[in-house]
């Protein structure tokens, strides 16, 4: 099987390391998505084990289109039944852009009847009821280039099952599963953030540092399909929870200035499974000092566009670059949207990396010497 993992820009190598790591081989990265190979146990694996993906697609067709025709005949060219049963549900969705191909229903109807009509010849049925399993059908149509998928993973992978609820401008899982990645959290880590909101990058820095595998917990789609041998998904979740860790040394520190912000961080790491890890505590960030011998910081500050306005953002970058003073074995990993940060901050970055938090084009500045 042909695989595609969506990611978020400027992730992409990054996250091709991580699914190596994760032992899956034949890996490249390319612009916003992942390529890899692999049978069953791959598909259930990447699903399972990958921290910075947004979802694994099976690729099934990849061809040029311009007249629906071309667009027909290359989809019903692919091998549907190898995953689609006789009852199986398969909704179609998708996008297109810079194409000749542009109205989105249109092209729905067409990638739909195309599997309908190779599904007919391989059941012998005029009638599907698709009250099945979920097999949804993803096209992407850029420059007249088609690109049709299956997706196995259902709920995109952010969602690791551990945050049910959530406090204003929530982060992301896989980005704050990156910014711990580019800080280098290992299992003896000291990690803090300041402005914790409801913990995702405090909760996503222990998981890390006790290896629990951000999908193991919770479901994905093809979980529901008859085609994945359920022995194979069974011998890969108790794969990963056999790698989790309890010798970490790992322990994290969540502050903020809101009780309500807290008590859903305290919420989210019980369901984590790292509540023993994380110590939340309310506290306002002009108070902030640390006695950490060695430690690592990890945050995402409010700013303008997001909880701040522009000033009180910018008055608050300027009173971080006095508090993350710099001292040996102290790291600070900071993302913001704001160009003028190093600026306001009063040092430039040792490192810095462009990625998107959601739309919002930001970078991630890095200190430690």
């Amino acid at each position: 099987m042909q695989f595609v993992a969506p990611c978020l820009l400027g992730l992409e190598g990054l996250a091709a390391n991580d699914l190596k790591f994760k032992g899956i081989s034949d890996v490249r990265a390319e612009n916003g998505k992942v390529l890899f190979s692999g049978d069953e146990s791959t598909l259930v694996r990447a699903n399972l084990c990958s921290s910075l993906c947004a979802r694994v697609f099976i690729l099934m067709a990849e061809f040029d289109a311009r007249d629906f025709d071309t667009l027909f005949e290359g989809v019903k060219a692919a091998d549907w039944s190898r995953y689609i049963g006789e009852r199986d549900a398969f909704p179609v969705k998708g996008s297109s852009l810079s194409s000749e191909l542009n109205s989105i229903p249109a092209c729905q109807k067409i990638i739909k009847k195309a599997v309908v009509e190779k599904l007919k010849e391989r059941y012998h049925t005029s009638w599907f009821e698709e009250d099945g399993g979920v097999h949804q059908i993803q096209f992407r149509i850029f420059k007249n280039r088609v690109s049709v998928y299956l997706d196995t993973t259902g709920a995109a992978l952010n969602k690791r099952g551990y945050r049910a609820l959530s406090n204003d401008a929530p982060m992301k899982e896989t980005l704050a599963a990156a910014m711990v990645e580019l800080a280098r959290v290992r299992k003896d880590h000291i990690v803090v953030d300041p402005f914790c909101g409801s913990g995702t990058i405090v909760i996503e820095a222990a998981r890390k540092a006790l290896n629990i595998m951000p999908g193991v917990d919770r479901e994905f789609a093809f979980e529901a399909w008859s085609q994945i041998d359920p022995a194979v998904i069974e011998s890969e979740r108790q794969r990963a929870r056999e790698e989790e860790r309890d010798d970490a040394a790992f322990m994290g520190y969540g502050y903020d200035i809101d009780d309500a912000s807290l008590e859903l961080a305290r919420h989210n790491a019980e369901l984590g499974r790292v509540s023993d890890r994380i110590r939340f505590e309310k506290r306002d960030f002009r108070d902030y000092t640390d006695s950490f011998e060695r430690v690592s910081v990890i945050t995402n500050p409010p700013y303008g566009e997001r909880l701040l306005d522009i000033e009180q953002a910018r008055d608050l970058y300027r009173a971080m670059g006095e508090k993350f003073s710099q001292k040996p074995f102290h790291s600070y990993t900071i993302i913001s949207p704001d160009d003028r940060f190093e600026q306001l901050f009063g040092r430039v970055a040792d490192k810095r990396r462009k990625l998107y938090n959601g739309t919002l084009k930001c970078q991630v500045y890095q200190y430690y010497k």
